[in-house]
């Protein structure tokens, strides 16, 4: 199996037998879950073996870390029903207590003082980066040939996202922007076009319980780690800036709890923590 699949995909297939799993006691969702999670399953089979067909070919490469980049987004949605069926307790009220402990206001309603116009359009886009900022530092290092720093970073990312979903599983919670709605006295003053993207985020994004932790902090900064580590320097500059813009935009945007960022970075370091250790196991590389 070690010498068959990368890393990256035993750690996906294993996941998807986790889900498997716990769909048997999802009720009515089973079915459907379990269909799902069956396909993505098979299609990192299909990948692999094509891979393992073409082992020199790029195609195969691409297509294999395609079918894992599809099954994260296809798995992430399907929580939003796994979730709806095996929990029913959500951990808002929670997560704002912590919050108002800290801070001693609702950090949300707190940063209505610095709302504009051209701040929210400027933040959104800087929310919106995150999807970007793991493909860019893939591409970068496949362009430059640098596979193993791929692969090495690869993983850590994939295993983030995952560590992240697990979190959704365990503190269910859907955000600022729904819960405490009637504290704010201001909206996010967005324009047509601002507005009309958050709305297709919104309606995109089927998994409404993703708040703890900030999955966009923990991915966002272990993107910015492996670009140091990989020593991407031009990447590593431009990511600085926007995970720092980014982290901010989560809170100002509603989207999160200020705890959801702290566990967001308390699990980006425990990615990079356990990454080199789980790998080197699915490898089977010694040392």
């Amino acid at each position: 199996m070690r010498d068959l699949f990368r890393p990256a995909e035993q750690l996906t297939l294993l996941f998807l037998v986790f889900l498997g799993v716990l769909s048997l006691f999802s009720g009515p969702a089973a079915g459907g879950l379990l269909v799902l999670y069956g396909a993505l399953l098979l299609l990192v089979l299909c990948s692999t073996l094509y891979r393992k067909i073409r082992p020199d070919g790029a195609p195969a490469f691409y297509f294999s870390t395609a079918a894992t980049v599809v099954t994260i987004l296809f798995v992430f949605n399907s929580l939003g029903e796994l979730i709806a069926s095996l929990r029913t307790q959500r951990f808002d009220d929670v997560l704002i207590a912590i919050d108002h402990s800290l801070f001693g206001v609702h950090p949300t309603v707190w940063m209505e003082r610095f709302i504009t116009p051209a701040r929210t359009a400027f933040l959104q886009i800087v929310y919106i980066s995150y999807y970007f900022m793991p493909i860019a530092l893939a591409v970068s290092l496949i362009a430059h040939a640098r596979h193993a720093e791929f692969e090495e970073a690869w993983f850590g990312i994939v295993l983030c996202f995952y560590l992240s979903y697990l979190g959704y599983l365990l503190v269910p919670a859907v955000g600022p922007r729904f819960t405490l709605e009637k504290l704010q006295t201001t909206n996010l003053q967005t324009g047509a076009f601002i507005a009309a993207l958050q709305d297709t985020l919104n309606r995109l994004e089927k998994n409404k319980t993703d708040a703890f932790p900030s999955g966009h902090t923990a991915i966002a900064v272990v993107s910015l780690y492996y670009a140091a580590k990989t020593k991407e320097r031009t990447l590593f500059l431009v990511l600085l800036p926007l995970v720092l813009a980014l982290i901010v935009s989560t809170i100002y945007l509603r989207y999160h709890y200020v705890v959801d960022v702290l566990a967001g970075i308390l699990l980006a370091g425990m990615t990079i923590l356990l990454a080199p250790v789980l790998e080197r196991r699915l490898s089977g590389a010694a040392g």
